[in-house]
């Protein structure tokens, strides 16, 4: 094979230095090159960004704030924009270099290209280094301000409790619907949105329409006007009212209403709320649901709620046979809790005069859905329909002999509530804002802010509200639920009388202000009296582990939700 040499490689001298180059047309070196021509003259290697540490956006030129997380492309392109000059360069490469968090400093390298003499382009790498500088943005100079809101969404139900408000913050936290909230505020019979402009309101107010029955009413004040630019100043007001009924409330329907449902039975259980009310017969398993437009036509309070239950005892129960879905016709046996109790005391607070009476002994027949999860020996709660007062002129109307004496809704774990057990999950809350107005009790996220009296009554229906997820399936897969870490039990009050409390009395340790989170509190036997150890109902529902999430953190108004990784 024949050797064939490689061309001759020309060199010239560098007409600076004269170091031996490859010819090129400016007959200079690279060196000598930079030297002479600067492609970044005009580009400065200082600037500085702005960035609001309240809501935690960055100023992108010339007037929009955006979210943008350290050394992201979004932060990038803001650090770009800042500079002037580099529409006369091209930019090849662009990346951060590493800095301490709290230098308030941010570094970049780039990359750029120039043709400084005929058919010689030259590339050079720089730094820029950035100041970034703390202030406000002009969302957050309102909110600082006070009555500089646009919009209000004045969401009420008239009911004495507030698990309706507990159940619908953790919605609004799963679908990050708070984000846009600039304040929040408790009022007796509910929770007022504010907001800086209508479309957040608006969106809000669908977001409720989604999720709960409710109707609503707008209405708006002008503020200013320019009658030279036609132009109006307004401040909007949305009211939103929640039908007044919630999950086991003891419903009456109208007769006229209830022909139009496939002539249910008037006397139902609500079993569940959501966008619609959904209502079961339990002596027929008929069910049938109500629209907020239906509902509202022809409205209705209901019969009685959880707060009425009375706890029996099961002494028989017979299955019929006939289900639907997951209820199961059953024919029962019942008896008040502690009728046949040889000691013949009564120990619970709440106990009425008719308990006292020969017809605390009496056995009631009846018929319920529960047939699928009740047995023998089992404590159940129901409404004593024989000794209650109903103002009601639908309940009045019905015949007697339609009219059953107890109603059975849920299966109760007494003896699970007696138990020293935390829960091993917790719920998030919308923290409190420090000086809100109205924010004078050390109450949990938006329910409880007004103190005072109403303080213990929020604990109970709090206490209420985490017994039903943990009885619920279908209810805790429409809510976030967090692991729990240092959870500590605490004993279980009396009265001070050597008496345990109902099941549905309670009191829970004080949390901090600055962590208005819930601790769980489980229930143990407290008293001056040795009671026998009972046993566990063995299908107490446990929430599994994997339906918690991790990460747990605590969530201002204004957050997108999002999970913060420690």
């Amino acid at each position: 094979m024949e050797f064939v040499p490689a061309p001759a490689v020309h060199r010239v001298l560098c007409a600076d230095c004269g170091d031996p180059i490859v010819p090129n047309s400016a007959n200079l070196c690279v060196n000598c090159l930079r030297n002479t021509v600067d492609i970044t003259e005009g580009i400065p290697k200082q600037a500085s960004v702005s960035y609001c540490r309240n809501c935690e956006r960055f100023l992108s030129p010339p007037i929009q704030w955006t979210i943008a997380r350290p050394e992201s492309q979004e932060l990038l392109a803001i650090c770009l924009k800042k500079l002037k000059g580099l529409n006369r360069v091209r930019l090849t490469d662009a990346h951060f270099i590493w800095t301490e968090p709290h230098s308030k400093r941010l570094r970049v390298s780039l990359t750029i290209q120039k043709e400084v003499l005929t058919s010689t382009v030259l590339e050079q790498v720089f730094e820029i280094e950035y100041l970034v500088q703390h202030g406000q943005c002009p969302d957050c100079t309102k909110l600082a301000a006070k009555n500089t809101w646009k919009a209000l969404v004045q969401v009420r139900q008239k009911v004495p409790h507030k698990r309706t408000f507990l159940f619908l913050e953790q919605l609004i936290l799963k679908h990050g619907a708070q984000k846009e909230t600039i304040s929040l505020k408790e009022v007796k019979d509910g929770l007022d949105f504010f907001y800086s402009q209508r479309s957040h309101a608006i969106k809000m107010v669908e977001f409720l329409s989604g999720v709960v029955p409710i109707r609503s009413k707008t209405s708006e004040r002008l503020l200013s006007s320019d009658t030279h630019s036609n132009t109006a100043n307004f401040k909007f007001t949305y009211s939103v009212e929640i039908v007044p009924i919630c999950k086991d409330d003891l419903v009456c329907v109208p007769p006229k209403l209830a022909r139009s449902l496939g002539n249910i039975n008037p006397l139902t259980i609500c079993t569940r709320v959501g966008n619609s009310l959904h209502l079961v017969d339990p002596s027929t398993l008929q069910s049938c649901e109500i629209i907020a437009p239906t509902y509202w036509r022809a409205p209705f309070d209901p019969l009685a709620s959880v707060s009425d239950l009375v706890e029996f005892t099961v002494l028989d129960i017979e299955p019929s046979g006939r289900t639907h879905g997951k209820w199961v016709m059953a024919d029962a046996q019942v008896a008040l809790s502690g009728a046949f109790r040889s000691t013949g005391a009564y120990e619970d607070d709440r106990m009425m005069d008719y308990e006292s009476a020969a017809s605390a002994t009496q056995i009631f027949h009846t018929r319920t859905h529960l047939g699928g999860i009740l047995q023998p020996g089992d404590a159940v709660l129901g409404y004593h329909l024989s000794n209650s007062n109903f103002n009601s002129d639908d309940f009045a109307s019905l015949p007697q002999d339609r009219v059953p004496d107890v109603v059975l809704v849920r299966k109760a774990y007494p003896n699970r509530r007696k138990k020293n057990k935390s829960r091993a999950w917790r719920l998030r809350t919308i923290a409190k804002e420090e000086g809100e107005e109205g924010d004078t009790g050390a109450g949990r996220g938006a329910v409880g802010r007004m103190g005072g009296r109403d303080q213990k009554k929020v604990e109970e229906d709090y206490e209420l509200f985490l017994r039903d997820l943990e009885e619920d399936p279908e209810m805790r897969a429409s809510v976030n639920m967090y692991k729990a870490d240092g959870t500590r039990p605490a004993p279980r009050p009396t009265d001070g009388k050597g008496r345990k409390k109902s099941q549905y009395s309670m009191d829970v340790d004080d949390a901090p202000a600055s962590a208005p989170i819930l601790v769980p509190a489980a229930e143990t036997i407290a008293g001056g009296e040795e009671e026998e150890e009972e046993e566990e109902e063995p299908d107490f529902p446990e929430v599994k582990l994997e339906e918690l999430l991790e990460n747990f953190d605590e969530m201002r108004l204004g957050e997108e939700g999002e999970e913060a990784h420690e």
